[in-house]
């Protein structure tokens, strides 16, 4: 449903077997007349005061319906109370431009991430915006 994020065969495999190792949150429709979730998110520690949103995926069809807010705020809530800080995610950058992505940057935006800088080299001709959300009170 979404091969204009997930295009890339040898990166869904790399996907699903993630899916096999990391914490895993899933979205269900509203009306639950659907035996398919909606939206899937994994996450990956990798430190004690950080965590990344290393896939989210939503169904098109569910778009703007929550679905994403809601498995973010669920990551958060895990991550808050177990004591980490910091929330990346990573995603293709402005440099490249893509009408797709843009909403993408657009939706973390709006769920309180700030950009943090674009890299090339991570992803084979693709820019990475390596973006991050603050999990802790501001500190005096």
């Amino acid at each position: 449903m979404l091969p204009g994020w997930f295009g890339i065969e040898s990166s869904n495999v790399g996907y699903v077997a993630a899916a096999r190792r990391l914490p895993a949150y899933l979205a269900w429709p509203a009306d639950r007349e659907e035996s398919q979730p909606s939206g899937v998110l994994l996450a990956v520690r990798h430190y004690p005061c950080s965590a990344e949103i290393y896939l989210m995926a939503v169904d098109p069809a569910r778009h703007r319906s929550g679905a994403g807010r809601a498995l973010v705020q669920a990551l958060e809530a895990d991550l808050i109370a177990d004591g980490v800080e910091f929330l990346q995610v990573k995603t293709q950058g402005p440099g490249r431009p893509d009408a797709g992505y843009a909403k993408t940057r657009l939706f973390y935006t709006g769920v309180g991430f700030q950009p943090l800088e674009e890299i090339d080299g991570l992803w084979p001709g693709i820019p990475c915006l390596m973006m991050i959300k603050s999990l802790s009170p501001a500190r005096g």
